[in-house]
């Protein structure tokens, strides 16, 4: 009878972890619990000033208006001209993106880079300016040609604003302070598409556009809806640029062209807070935690869409 000895399986060592491993690691997980701690503290500030105008009846309330109705019109203004900016800059962003990554001399390629992210560095109240001094009389007409052969689209109905405070305006000013953020992401993530499928679809007999469509786009398309949320983000929160520029009339319209426009919930806080009082204060803050939510809400949808496309991006 014979016995068949039995190897043993070698022990793996454990790891021996470094005492700046333990710090980074100590210290990356207390940023993030300490970045969870403040925004739960600003939710509940403004869940506890916002309380007294939520259960206040209406008679008491500035204007003797109810609170919904008094954040509903903020609220499409936000909206409307983030979404515009949105749907202006997001294109723009891709082509000189895809146009510093693919397209230009590298020289030129790093200088316009450095331009594109310097425009991130412009006071918003400078954009205020220029849009009210430069764009708005610019746009009189090309508005009024809208409003002529375009009118009967509800978005250029008119009358056209003689001064070009108008929504358009807006949004396009909007466009300009987010596309640098939105050009920098998509410029680094169309940096980092793989060379070889790039080589591979150029070996095959593509073009460098049909190269672009079928290697460059597909892998950057999360690090794309990532970068328009972010820029749609700063369009949410933009204060000064919209009250400087932006001629407000309280009413809910979809009118681009008019004067007559909805304000945003940034730009109204920061023109009634400082007359506000009593009451009054705790309005403001009620739209505050709409616009906080809102916006938590954009962040969190983009979160979901970047995490479904991944799997389909090339990016693992």
């Amino acid at each position: 009878m014979t016995t068949t000895e039995v190897t043993p399986e070698p022990r793996t060592a454990k790891p021996v972890t470094q005492l700046g491993d333990r710090i980074f690691a100590g210290s990356a997980k207390g940023a993030g619990i300490l970045i969870l701690i403040v925004l739960a503290g600003v939710a509940a500030f403004l869940l506890t000033e916002a309380f007294p105008a939520i259960v206040a009846p209406t008679e008491d309330l500035p204007g003797e208006q109810n609170l919904l109705l008094y954040i509903w019109p903020l609220l499409f203004g936000t909206l409307l001209s983030a979404v515009i900016a949105l749907f202006v800059a997001t294109p723009l962003a891709v082509c000189v993106a895809l146009f510093i990554s693919h397209y230009a001399p590298r020289r030129i390629a790093q200088g316009l880079g450095y331009l594109v992210d310097l425009l991130a560095a412009v006071p918003s109240i400078v954009y205020g300016l220029w849009g009210v001094g430069v764009l708005a009389p610019a746009s009189v007409g090309l508005m009024t040609w809208l409003n002529t052969y375009l009118g009967w689209i509800p978005l250029f109905a008119g009358p056209v604003s003689a001064t070009g405070r108008t929504m358009l305006v807006t949004g396009l000013v909007l466009a300009v302070m987010i596309l640098p953020i939105i050009t920098a992401v998509a410029r680094e993530v169309f940096l980092q598409a793989p060379r070889l499928h790039e080589e591979a679809a150029l070996a095959l007999g593509a073009t460098r556009w049909e190269m672009i469509k079928m290697a460059v786009l597909p892998f950057g398309r999360s690090g794309l809806i990532s970068g328009a949320m972010l820029g749609l983000g700063r369009a949410l929160g933009e204060t000064m640029a919209v009250a400087i520029v932006l001629s407000v009339s309280g009413v809910v319209t979809f009118n681009l062209v008019s004067s007559g426009n909805p304000s945003s919930i940034a730009a109204n806080i920061a023109l009634q807070f400082p007359e506000a009082s009593g009451l009054g204060v705790n309005v403001l803050i009620a739209s505050g935690l709409v616009l906080f939510v809102v916006t938590l809400a954009v962040n969190m949808l983009a979160r979901y869409i970047v995490n479904r496309r991944s799997e389909f991006s090339g990016a693992n």
